[in-house]
């Protein structure tokens, strides 16, 4: 399918109500999903004059726990996608928690519009967490692992 083609199609979609659109012709497919970048405004209120937020209070035996601290070098979502554990889903996961890994060996793989993507270790250490469940959707720049 040529561009002119294709171009044309993008047109027709945008200008119509028709939200998704796919096409196939001899070897070629092509899919045209239209978005909605359209927002709801967001309407904040106020605070009233000489309001000061509170402390948080501390429960009666203690202190108030803390926010984890991640220590060591955290594995990044490098796109948008789902995230996998393992190649299949009857398939063992690639690694575990406290399992050395060395750079360049495969942690996971991100799903993106069909196509799987591999996710390498870029650096060697053990994995000390796992920040993602599997198949839970994942950000680009969402951290995914740690490693010490």
């Amino acid at each position: 399918m040529d561009l002119r083609k294709i171009k044309t199609l993008i047109d027709l979609v945008s200008e119509s109500g028709i939200a998704e659109l796919e096409i196939t012709e001899g070897e070629g497919k092509v899919r045209i999903v239209k978005f909605s970048q359209a927002q709801q405004p967001v309407a904040y209120a106020a605070a009233p004059a000489g309001y000061a937020p509170s402390a948080p209070v501390a429960p009666e035996g203690g202190a108030a726990p803390a926010a984890p601290v991640v220590t060591g070098h955290t594995v990044k979502a490098p796109m948008v996608g789902t995230f996998y554990r393992a190649a299949n889903p009857g398939s063992a996961a690639f690694i575990e928690v406290g399992q050395t890994v060395k750079e360049g060996e495969p942690l996971c793989i991100i799903e993106a519009m069909k196509l799987l993507n591999e996710i390498e270790a870029d650096k060697s250490g053990v994995i000390t967490e796992i920040l993602v469940e599997n198949g839970e959707p994942v950000e680009y720049g969402q951290p995914l692992f740690v490693i010490v």
